[in-house]
């Protein structure tokens, strides 16, 4: 993925991340890894901006792809939680740039076990599309992550009113 907010050629989706200014922390393509998409609803703050309290990335519904790559997305499964990590809230960017798919996730914690695990589910499940050709999976850790960000569903299966 690019540092710059778009690139010619590609339709981008900047998350509340990016939009609050923070860089991504880690890149993660030299081995296969996986993606997690956030909900697909809502729209970035500017950059100027503070992140809101429950950043949920948006996607470009209007792409072909973004249905299948939340759909795809939706099947990698937080082994610890049992919550896929797109409900979960973990997806901060999606980039679309024709056949290849660029996605920058987080963790529920720095620390997190089963990182290298959903991340390489989240790749594999991208790249079984038709569309893709190839993913990239970014992992980052500003923002970190928070429950405000899972959606309603996520909550109600843990529990959190």
């Amino acid at each position: 993925m690019s540092d710059s907010p778009t690139d010619s050629g590609s339709e981008q989706v900047s998350p509340a991340a990016e939009a609050a200014g923070s860089p991504p922390a880690e890149e993660t393509s030299s081995a296969p890894q996986a993606a997690t998409p956030a909900a697909a609803s809502g729209s970035a703050p500017a950059a100027s901006q503070p992140a809101a309290p429950k950043p949920e990335p948006a996607f470009d519904p209007e792409s072909s792809s973004y249905p299948q790559v939340v759909e795809a997305l939706k099947q990698v499964i937080d082994p610890e939680l049992m919550i896929n990590i797109v409900d979960l809230g973990l997806i901060y960017e999606v980039e679309l740039d024709g056949e290849a798919v660029n996605v920058d996730m987080t963790l529920t914690s720095p620390a997190c076990p089963a990182g290298p695990q959903i991340m390489q589910q989240a790749k594999m499940a991208l790249e079984q599309l038709e569309t893709v050709a190839e993913a990239k999976i970014r992992l980052v850790m500003s923002p970190p992550w928070s429950p405000e960000r899972m959606t309603d569903d996520a909550r109600d299966q843990l529990g959190i009113f």
